[in-house]
């Protein structure tokens, strides 16, 4: 054995050992084989986060609590979203493609029927799904289906969660804001701001510590009121969207850690991937998108990914409370949790480009009134009176900066893949996806991989499939559009998934379509690039040009799906929002 293998072969013993040493939380939840008829389900989505962000999947950043969940469950290595907030939610929520939801774009009306911006009637969501199996429902975070950006748009109802099938709901109708001071804050159906909110008053109030308190609270209250009921949780972080904003002392875990710059942290994560076998070595690591020594501002630059690290080690340690709840209660081995990414690693500038702004010495507007609320992505202040800041070179973490990391780090966030979110690329739609359930994954599959390829669509009929319920045709007099994806639960008990027909997205013009090994893809408004995920799953040897009879059979078929969907040229889309009735959505 070379010295190379000898070295390989400790680093995957030592982190065997490590991975067999987490948190003791989920050493006992090792269950019967038989899972009983009616589990429950928790289904938890961050935002904006990459392929390697999690320490099960390559990161650096700890996530020990979902790792414990990967160790004692199911990680799927070829799932995948729809490359952006809105459509993944659509789609996640009713089991369908986002067009056939009316969401083809973001929540902004675009004059067809598939790009209505709101989620549509002919479509049913999860919790919809499972009422009358017996099931409560709530959902705590971002719901994002809708609009909700402007006051006047927040007076339609009609497509906020207790109006599509949940009991409760604590969270947020708009897609971002800060994390300080989130706007559009509803509790149920009523506005709240984090002033006036009575039934939550934290020493400190941090949206996704709310989320995650929420959840555990409504965990606890349901067994409380409606213990011989299972239950529907759905649970939407914003984290690890922009703006870039965390308490000090969770930054302050994370300070040093970047300073060596984007291609020493793909370096490294790439290599824990192969030793955790998440990808294949045969691939090649990319190089970076970005050169670190040409770095404008290298502080501010290490800044932005110590602050989104700490971001998602939070979201983290919130996982790991409602897993604790879960458990306290009793209900952790009967539970089916399910987690995953909206979209790829973002490379949006948002705050980046302008020109730095410092802070004023003291606050120079005037604090806000318990009852105020500020609407839009980025407030124009903090609740007491300091104007938010961005620009180049603005560090963020604070209330007062708002700010998106770099293109270098959502790279890196996505490694060893192509593209960020927007794009169908492997960077923009590849999610990692646990699945952790002790009464139903066999103990022979905890802590496995399984690389069959799924989609966001075979989350309601995974759902449907484990509590019973039966997917309606029609609901209140409307008729419902048949499911577009399978149950995942033969995967989850060891066995093949019968997949029948290719997997389709379409966002912003970019498309792709996944038959077997092969994907067919183009970036807006390039030709088809046709890979080989087996072996080239980072999309760098396109081979188009040596299977142009591939090329034109599978572009047939996404043609086909397209026209049955909804899909419209992305050059009209884009005309349409210069509409009076288009609504602006981030």
């Amino acid at each position: 054995m070379s010295n190379r293998e000898q070295i390989v072969s400790a680093r995957v013993k030592s982190l065997r050992l490590s991975l067999s040493a987490l948190p003791l939380i989920f050493s006992n939840t090792l269950a019967a084989e038989t899972a009983p008829q009616k589990p429950n389900i928790v289904l938890i989505l961050t935002d904006d986060m990459g392929y390697s962000d999690l320490g099960c999947f390559g990161s650096e950043i700890s996530t020990p609590n979902l790792d414990a969940l990967a160790v004692n469950g199911l990680r799927f290595t070829q799932f995948y979203n729809a490359a952006r907030c809105c459509p993944t939610r659509a789609s996640l929520l009713t089991g369908l493609y986002p067009h056939q939801t009316g969401i083809g774009h973001m929540v902004d009306d675009r004059g067809f029927d598939a790009y209505r911006g709101d989620l549509n009637q002919r479509s049913v969501t999860i919790a919809e799904a499972l009422k009358p199996a017996g099931y409560r429902t709530y959902a705590v975070g971002k719901w994002h289906v809708t609009p909700g950006k402007t006051p006047e748009s927040l007076t339609h109802k009609q497509n906020w969660p207790l109006q599509r099938g949940f009991d409760r709901f604590y969270g947020t109708i708009n897609g971002c804001g800060s994390y300080w001071d989130p706007n559009s804050l509803m509790r149920d159906n009523r506005e709240v701001t984090i002033a006036n909110d009575t039934e939550y008053q934290p020493a400190e109030y941090y949206y996704t510590d709310a989320v995650s308190d929420q959840a555990s609270r409504f965990i606890s209250e349901h067994e409380r009121d409606h213990a011989k009921e299972p239950f529907f949780l759905y649970v939407a972080y914003t984290a690890a969207h922009w703006p870039m904003q965390a308490r000090e002392r969770d930054i302050a875990k994370y300070k040093g850690r970047y300073d060596a710059g984007y291609g020493s942290v793909a370096s490294a994560r790439w290599v824990k991937e192969q030793l955790l076998g998440v990808v294949q070595t045969s691939w090649g690591l990319p190089p970076p998108a970005e050169d670190w020594t040409k770095a404008k501002n290298r502080e501010f630059e290490a800044r932005c990914m110590e602050v989104y690290a700490a971001m998602v080690t939070v979201m983290d340690e919130g996982v790991g409370r409602i897993v604790a709840e879960l458990k306290s209660q009793g209900q952790l081995d009967n539970t089916l949790i399910l987690f995953l990414h909206d979209n790829g690693a973002c490379a949006e500038p948002w705050g980046r480009t302008g020109e730095f702004q410092p802070r004023a010495e003291k606050p120079s507007l005037s604090p806000l009134s318990n009852d105020t609320a500020q609407y839009g992505n980025q407030p124009a202040q903090t609740r007491d009176g300091w104007p938010v800041r961005s620009g180049y070179g603005v560090m963020p973490g604070p209330a007062d900066t708002y700010l998106a990391y770099s293109r270098g780090w959502a790279n890196v966030c996505n490694t060893p893949f192509r593209e960020y979110k927007h794009w169908v690329h492997e960077g923009g739609i590849s999610t990692p996806l646990i699945a952790h359930w002790p009464a139903g994954i066999p103990a022979a599959q905890r802590g496995r991989l399984d690389a069959q390829p799924g989609h966001l669509i075979d989350l309601m009929a995974t759902c449907v499939d484990v509590s019973g319920a039966k997917y309606p045709e029609q609901l209140n007099g409307q008729a419902i559009q048949p499911l577009e994806g399978i149950s995942l639960r033969p995967a989850l008990e060891g066995k093949s998934l019968q997949r029948t027909q290719p997997i389709f997205w379409e966002h912003e013009g970019n498309r792709a379509i996944r038959i077997g090994s092969w994907k067919l893809v183009s970036k807006y408004p390039g030709d088809w690039e046709l890979f080989d995920m087996e072996t080239d799953r980072p999309e760098q040897k396109n081979l188009a040009a040596q299977q142009p009879e591939r090329v034109k059979q599978m572009a047939a078929q996404w043609d086909a799906w397209a026209k049955r969907v909804g899909v419209q040229p992305w050059a009209v889309i884009k005309a349409a929002a210069a509409q009076p009735a288009a609504v602006s959505a981030e």
